[in-house]
């Protein structure tokens, strides 16, 4: 990848990545889907030969699972977006961070008092609302899950629709993993100068195509900042022509980075050295104890001391003493 890279750049080099002369992928280490579906397409039979697939999205992964539904994922995956370790430091605390620093980079809005939509309330969701609500920004929330909307009533957030609040609000974030969450009708609808952007996935969640039309005049202000006019003078603010906003426009963590890539080489080597049987052609999480293990090895980055259960708390809890400490289906 590179700075400038198109679209058709985007798939050269996924090509060049999984059939290039001289060798052969074994494993695939995927975000977003777009390799594994790409291989599978134009090259099932390299496809067949590959070991297995790590997936770091909740797109990439949603699309795992409808293959397996589909008796199409003829290779075991391993799900590692919903390991603890990627959805809390990766989705919920990195974009905390990344979604202000993103939106002060291009705009240098003052958030307090702004009204600001975040639609979806998952990791990514939670942890954007979190941080403009901290810079004093009245947040509202848009969600499709009962319980996500739920948690945003209980968080003290407004839960309504995006029809609701097209035409008040200031700041419009995405974070679903959706497409055309917001589309066209949305954004006639939208008042002059409101801020647009996406940090869920992809470039699908706006309907940016939809904004290409002969009506409207683009205004480039500067890099990965676009002011989109309509024909009455009407102009909205366009964040990196809808692609996600913390890697255009901001910076991801390299404590965040490090969390994450530990998972997926964890993951990979898993995949790789698991004897013959231990994984068939399904989508499986990342054994709890890998992920704990992740987390063990970042603690002394804060000088953290894990207390250690003894002997007879173990038996009381049914416990191995080095862990795992929390059954799979536990939610942190």
């Amino acid at each position: 990848a590179w700075k400038g890279e198109g679209e058709q750049d985007f798939w050269w080099c996924i090509e060049k990545c999984v059939a290039e002369d001289g060798w052969k992928p074994n494993l695939i280490l995927d975000d977003g889907g777009d390799a594994t579906h790409f291989m599978l397409k134009y090259h099932p039979a390299v496809f067949k030969k590959i070991v297995g697939i790590v997936e770091e999205s909740v797109t990439g992964v949603h699309r795992l699972y409808q293959l397996s539904k589909t008796g199409k994922l003829c290779v075991p995956a391993m799900n590692v977006n919903d390991s603890v370790t990627k959805q809390k430091f990766d989705n919920l605390y990195s974009c905390r961070e990344s979604i202000l620093d993103g939106l002060k980079r291009t705009t240098d809005v003052m958030f307090g008092g702004k009204s600001v939509s975040v639609c979806g309330y998952g990791e990514v969701g939670k942890g954007c609302a979190a941080a403009l609500k901290g810079m004093g920004a009245i947040v509202t929330v848009t969600e499709i899950d009962p319980i996500c909307a739920l948690q945003a009533c209980m968080d003290g957030f407004r839960v309504q629709t995006i029809e609701d609040i097209a035409d008040t609000a200031d700041v419009f974030i995405t974070c679903t993993g959706n497409r055309n969450v917001i589309t066209r009708k949305h954004m006639d609808k939208m008042k002059n100068g409101a801020v647009v952007a996406n940090m869920g996935h992809s470039n699908t969640e706006i309907e940016v195509s939809s904004l290409k039309t002969k009506d409207l005049v683009w205004e480039k202000v500067r890099s990965q900042v676009d002011h989109i006019i309509w024909q009455d003078g009407k102009r909205i603010v366009l964040l990196a022509e809808g692609r996600l906003l913390n890697y255009s426009c901001s910076s991801v963590p390299s404590f965040v980075l490090s969390v994450t890539a530990c998972t997926q080489a964890l993951a990979l080597i898993e995949m790789f050295n698991a004897p013959e049987g231990r994984y068939k052609q399904d989508v499986y999480l990342l054994p709890k104890k890998m992920d704990e293990y992740v987390a063990s090895l970042h603690l002394p980055q804060f000088n953290a001391h894990l207390t250690e259960l003894s002997d007879d708390q173990a038996k009381y809890l049914g416990l191995q003493k080095s862990g795992p400490f929390k059954p799979a289906y536990y939610r942190y």
